[in-house]
């Protein structure tokens, strides 16, 4: 995808688009104890493929928490069972 603007002496200047890094995903962390989702990050699956755990400020509990990682398209604001 090409983008054409106009320059300062009125001559057209061509700019390349950026192309989207598909490495890096865009993923929701979900409280263990309150089960709100709060925080979206993004997440380089290649060199991070289990999921990630961070402790974060829980906005609902006031205090920190451990957040873990869902999928940032679920509709509901819990974690998912693993099929064992």
């Amino acid at each position: 995808m090409v983008l054409r603007f106009f320059d300062n002496c009125g001559k057209i200047v061509r700019i390349m688009a950026k192309k989207n890094n598909t490495k890096r995903k865009l993923v929701g962390l979900v409280s263990e104890e309150s089960g709100v989702r709060a925080y979206y990050t993004k997440k380089n699956t290649m060199n991070t493929p289990d999921k990630l755990s961070l402790k974060k400020y829980d906005p609902v509990l006031r205090k920190h928490v451990v957040f873990t990682e869902t999928k940032k398209n679920l509709g509901r604001n819990e974690v998912k069972e693993k099929k064992r």
